[in-house]
């Protein structure tokens, strides 16, 4: 049996419950307000399994992921803006949009995000992964000026652009 100490449980307005294994090791479990908690330890030791085997592969990746200096992310920052301004020219006329403005962040979880005033942003960390894995966030974001959402419509857009569009999002979560 799970020790309640070696999960944090996060509740909020939502109808389901989830477990998330983060980059620091740290067990989540999330649940609705007023969830009960002998339903979360059953819940925590029904997955004990998954639970195990996300650890194992979140060391792993923790293993491979280079560890940047203030300077290397200096440097990865200037690449960023020009590489990735670029490439979002490119698309954009290629796919007929056009997003109000470019940003480049320090997110750690999100590549990129289209806010709804078509405002794009990218994260640095980015440009640690295969170029066609860049090209395929740039025109997922860019498809989103088109579709606000996750729907068929939206990936049949990517896939005009980026056929292979799944195999290069799976480079994203090495």
């Amino acid at each position: 049996m799970m020790n309640k100490n070696q999960y944090k449980i996060i509740c909020s307005a939502r109808k389901t419950v989830a477990l998330e294994i983060t980059r620091n090791l740290e067990i989540l479990v999330r649940v609705p307000f007023r969830f009960p908690a002998v339903e979360i330890e059953k819940f925590v030791e029904e997955h004990k399994q998954w639970i195990e085997k996300s650890m194992k592969k979140q060391e792993l990746r923790n293993q491979s992921r280079p560890v940047l200096t203030p300077d290397d992310i200096k440097h990865l920052k200037l690449n960023t803006v020009e590489i990735i301004i670029k490439k979002v020219e490119y698309y954009s006329k290629l796919m007929g949009v056009t997003p109000t403005e470019i940003r480049i962040t320090s997110a750690e979880k999100r590549f990129g995000s289209c806010s709804g005033k078509n405002s794009l942003c990218f994260s640095y960390r980015l440009m640690l992964y295969p170029e066609v894995a860049i090209d395929y966030v740039i025109v997922h974001e860019l498809v989103h000026i088109k579709h606000k959402n996750h729907s068929k419509e939206f990936y049949r857009e990517i896939e005009k652009y980026m056929p292979e569009y799944k195999n290069y999002k799976e480079l994203l979560k090495k």
